[in-house]
């Protein structure tokens, strides 16, 4: 066999020079800026759950004086947006299966935007719950959609950067809303809750507009036999051709289409519109699916059951225990806390794909557990002195802000990013709604029953019992939860079905990857 070096020398007369650049690392992929535009605008319509979060916990302040309403009420008004939601995230899943990924997003900004004009107007309790009914209902499609739409453009190496884009949106809008609560509460009270609640429209119209910018979802395309218009849409979304042409492959394959098959519009066996999903889902689940369910929905009880809710939406009342007694002053400190939980979940957006899922999910509970036992030492301490303890109030308005920051840099994002990407392709619409409601349900009850939660165990004990769920929680991802990072969504199922010995199959899968190049390497050669 012919020596290369030889060869080259002999056909050029001279050696192959070697430049520097030859032995530069090689540079790192750079995000596709269509694929995160069309990420942002997906992702907007968790703009809108974000917003009424942060309302609400203003806004609750002047409903129970407008409307002379007991706690109670409250809480149920606060709380049932979050069960009024099942109703579209249940829908959503088969809604998305039938008219689109694109269409789905469009219908939630509807939804809600015909919700918060309700709540605005609402003449008394009555018609301002069915207001929430509405609401929720665009609210739950937008929580199902946002994370499966983004899941399913983002290029692989980008894919947690892109998928935590609907708990961003989350923040900023809790943010909006604590802003929202300060800048219309000197407005007298039967005005300003309805302005609070009025003005979330907006983004609604904004999502509305914008998604007519946005490509339907490759994945969802290839399910529907409709190749060439999935192979424009992944040349846009990818980095290079090449790439566009492996994402294509691989989807074609999970979805059960001939690699050779290259038309643009394919036969497919029966087009999916979510038929038999269940069935696969619940009734008969293979171990790999039995597994991912599991971790789904433990991953969503988790994030809600560990109190998050509490703090954000009853902050004004827990800054109100610590001895913070002005209205303005506690909005104030809500602003405060929106601040912090944005800022911590952009930091977030960079590390996913760095450091990984795992790690940062199970450094974010340890944190959660620190900031919550410490909260609940701190509220303790205060409810057992007459007088004002100053460094009890600091260490809790400081537990509140690090506790909303540990969140939103880890468990808040990782639940949606990991939910989205672990499911099999033809499973994932209704695997993910099944997430949402348990999310949503978790969530319902908590923000319905801390009211009287801390009046039975006290606010401190509420704390305590958040810090121990949250130490379950840490236990549960450290036993089931394996690292996603890096792999691609048709990949990701051969690494669940042996529980806690999924670092085994991790590593099966790296010796089959590895296996698979150098066999196309000396293909080559």
């Amino acid at each position: 066999m012919a020596d290369p070096i030889a060869e080259d020398k002999a056909t050029s007369g001279q050696p192959k020079n070697t430049v520097i650049a030859d032995f530069d690392p090689p540079q790192k992929p750079k995000r596709n800026k269509f694929a995160i535009a069309c990420s942002i605008l997906a992702c907007m319509t968790s703009i809108l759950l974000g917003y009424d979060i942060g309302v609400m916990s203003g806004a609750n302040l002047f409903i129970q004086d407008d409307l002379k309403i007991n706690d109670v009420q409250i809480q149920i008004l606060t709380g049932t947006l979050n069960i009024y939601s099942l109703v579209g995230s249940g829908l959503a899943g088969r809604t998305s299966d039938w008219i689109g990924r694109r269409y789905t997003v469009v219908l939630s900004g509807a939804i809600f935007f015909v919700g918060a004009i309700l709540m605005g107007v609402a003449p008394g309790y009555g018609f301002l719950m069915f207001g929430r009914f509405v609401a929720g209902i665009g609210v739950g499609y937008g929580l199902m959609i946002s994370p499966v739409y983004t899941a399913e453009i983002a290029p692989t190496l980008s894919r947690g950067f892109l998928t935590s884009f609907p708990e961003v949106f989350v923040n900023i809008g809790i943010l909006l809303g604590y802003v929202s609560n300060y800048a219309f509460s000197k407005l007298p009270a039967h005005l300003a809750w309805r302005f609070m609640l009025g003005i979330g429209a907006l983004p609604a119209i904004i999502l509305a507009l914008g998604v007519l910018a946005m490509p339907e979802s490759p994945r969802w395309l290839v399910m529907q036999g409709r190749l060439g218009d999935a192979k424009r849409v992944l040349d846009k979304t990818s980095a290079s051709k090449e790439e566009a042409q492996l994402r294509l492959d691989d989807i074609k394959e999970a979805a059960g289409i001939a690699k050779e098959l290259d038309d643009d519009v394919v036969p497919v066996a029966k087009k999916s519109h979510g038929e038999g999903v269940w069935k696969e889902l619940i009734v008969h689940p293979t171990p790999a699916v039995r597994h991912i369910l599991i971790a789904a929905l433990g991953i969503h009880f988790f994030e809600q059951a560990s109190g998050i809710d509490s703090v954000v939406l009853y902050s004004p009342r827990i800054f109100a225990k610590a001895g913070i007694k002005s209205y303005d002053h506690k909005l104030l400190a809500t602003v405060g806390v929106g601040f912090v939980k944005t800022i911590a979940i952009l930091v977030a957006t960079f590390f996913l794909d760095r450091i990984g899922r795992r790690k940062l999910l199970l450094s974010s509970v340890a944190g959660m557990i620190f900031s919550l036992a410490c909260l609940g030492v701190g509220l303790t301490i205060i409810d057992q002195h007459q007088e004002k303890v100053p460094w009890a109030i600091a260490l809790c308005i400081t537990m509140v802000l690090l506790n909303v920051a540990f969140f939103s840099i880890g468990l808040g994002p990782i639940t949606w990013v990991y939910s989205s990407e672990i499911f099999p392709l033809k499973l994932r619409a209704q695997g993910v709604s099944m997430g949402v409601a348990v999310n949503r349900i978790t969530s319902g009850v908590i923000s319905m029953t801390f009211l009287s939660l801390y009046k039975a165990i006290t606010i401190g004990g509420s704390f305590f019992l958040y810090a121990g769920i949250a130490a379950l929680s840490w236990v549960f991802f450290y036993m089931l939860l394996p690292e996603t990072r890096g792999r691609t969504l048709e990949d990701i199922e051969v690494l669940f079905g042996k529980y806690h010995r999924w670092k085994k199959a991790n590593a099966m899968l790296k010796q089959t990857k590895q296996g698979d190049g150098d066999e196309n390497k000396s293909q080559v050669n």
